[in-house]
Parts: structure tokens; sequence; C-alpha cells
């Protein structure tokens, strides 16, 4: 059962990298860009946006969103792409070349937590006033 989960989390880092190639590619098709690059943003964002402490929607995002996000992004890009960009992706895991981290997309969900943060804490200062 372990053998599985790991086997599994090395072929969803294989299919990040592969999408993080695609962004790059020349022949990717616009939309497919866009949204493997909001994909690869949230996957090597050093923060969840749902923090793997919270029982069970902790690994909601890396169980069903991430996965969900590759499949349909997989769907979008052209085969020979596909096929081009799974070979970088190969050439990097066999380098042990070091993941690239996002900060961008870390930055953007920190603000992301603030702004519910903030929420909250105005929609509870108005629940307290009119009590």
């Amino acid at each position: 059962m372990l053998r599985r989960i790991n086997d599994w989390a090395k072929a969803l880092k294989r299919q990040v990298m592969m999408l993080w190639f695609s962004c790059r590619h020349p022949r990717t098709p616009a939309m497919a860009k866009v949204l493997a690059i909001v994909v690869v943003a949230y996957a090597l964002s050093p923060i969840d946006l749902i923090p793997d402490f919270i029982p069970v929607l902790g690994y909601l995002d890396d169980v069903i969103l991430l996965p969900l996000g590759i499949w349909l992004v997989m769907r979008l890009m052209p085969a020979s792409v596909l096929q081009e960009c799974r070979h970088h992706a190969a050439d990097h895991e066999r380098n042990r070349t070091p993941r690239p981290r996002s900060m961008i997309a870390g930055a953007l969900i920190v603000v992301i937590w603030l702004v519910v943060a903030v929420w909250c804490w105005q929609a509870a200062t108005h629940y307290w006033r009119q009590n």
C-alpha cells in the first residue's frame, strides 16, 4: 500500500514537471498554457491553499484538485507537445535537478488567507455589535 502511494506521488511530481515544461513550450495552446500555469504555480507553491493539518480537507487539494487540474491540461494539450514535455520531465528527474518553487503563488495564497481572515474578523465584529 505504501509503495503504491509512493509511486503515485512520484508520478504526480513527474506530471507537474511535464506541465512546467509545457508552459514554456511554444506550441502549447493559450488556454492550456494559462491553465497549466495555474496548476503548476499551485503545485510548486510552498504554501497550500488548504493547509495539510486540517483533517481530510488538508489533503483534498493534493488528492483531488491537483490531479484534476493536470488531467484537464493534458486533455487540452496536443499529443506531440505532451510527448516532448514528458521527455524533458524524465530528463529532469534523471538528472535530479532541484524542483522549481513558485514564490509568487505562495504570496498569492498568503494574500488569499489574509483576505479570508480580515473578512472573518469583520463578520465576527459586526455580529458582536449586533448582539
